[in-house]
């Protein structure tokens, strides 16, 4: 199950398998939706400044598109996403969006983005006043589907309908663990970034960079990548895909008894998530603070 960091209840009135089956069917709608609309000339237009604003465009549709629908589902919940019109609810839900999750692989046409859609409990503007109690990433491209609720298991329903249950495996030890990880987009932190891996990776089997948290997360869950650490998430990066983390038997903490966030997330399973944190606390103790933009 979830970690609960603040003991926050879900509110007796509502039903988080109801929250799920919403955060399933709105993110397949939105799956849809960017995969459909996506603009016919932004992968050839690429290389002018026009091409991330079309993005961002899609991105702010999608999350309207979602808005609209939730507040004519559950109009007294809030909402909480990566683009403008978030609102304050009063039912204690708040929906937690990320409309493109892996924007510059739809913009170049790569097969790794998501919609992710979580409904949560506390202040996901918080780090460590939320926790996630229903959620569903889609991967639209191929196909697939990972969505949890609070105490229901972690799933994964395939392009074909198959539904299975997910539960964590590990490897035997951390050298033969795959380990995913990102970067930001600002240069200086990319750099610093690199420097932690460079401590990490003779360590590990392998790393994997595949460009969207939320699915890099679920993968976690299903056994395509073992562990994963990355700096710079936001709570839409990780609210659903957390659940599915720790509903599989995983969990998802920053480092040294910190709560993840946008310090650092670090996701596993119980045996190597403790090897992985020490050794990424090493690393950025070896390496020194991530770097401020206009200092140095």
């Amino acid at each position: 199950m979830a970690e609960d960091p603040v003991g926050l209840d879900v509110p007796t009135d509502v039903s988080p398998a109801e929250l799920e089956q919403i955060a399933i069917e709105l993110a397949r709608v939105a799956g849809r939706f960017v995969v459909a609309d996506r603009p016919r000339e932004l992968g050839v237009s690429r290389t002018k400044s026009s091409a991330t604003d079309v993005v961002t465009e899609m991105d702010q549709r999608c999350q309207d598109l979602l808005r609209e629908r939730l507040a004519a589902t559950r109009p007294g919940d809030g909402f909480y996403g990566e683009e403008e019109g978030g609102r304050r609810g009063s039912s204690g839900i708040t929906w937690v969006d990320d409309p493109i999750d892996g924007t510059v692989n739809y913009l170049y046409e790569i097969p790794a983005y998501a919609v992710s859609l979580a409904a949560v409990v506390g202040d996901p503007a918080a780090v460590g006043g939320w926790r996630p109690v229903a959620g569903a990433v889609v991967d639209p491209v191929a196909g697939e589907l990972f969505h949890a609720r609070e105490g229901g298991g972690a799933w994964r329903i395939t392009a074909d309908g198959v539904r299975r249950q997910l539960v964590l495996e590990e490897p035997s030890a951390l050298d033969l663990a795959l380990v995913g990880t990102g970067f930001g987009y600002d240069p200086r932190v990319r750099t610093w970034q690199a420097e932690i891996l460079l401590e990490v990776i003779a360590e590990i089997r392998d790393i994997r960079r595949i460009g969207s948290a939320a699915l890099d997360l679920c993968h976690v869950a299903d056994g395509r990548l073992d562990l994963y650490f990355e700096r710079g998430l936001n709570a839409w990066d990780l609210a659903a895909a957390w659940l599915v983390v720790s509903e599989a038997g995983g969990s998802l903490t920053g480092l040294d008894g910190r709560p993840p966030g946008s310090d650092m997330v670090v996701a596993g399973g119980p045996r190597l998530l403790p090897q992985l944190q020490r050794l990424v606390l090493a690393a950025v103790d070896k390496v020194g603070p991530v770097p401020v933009a206009g200092v140095g």
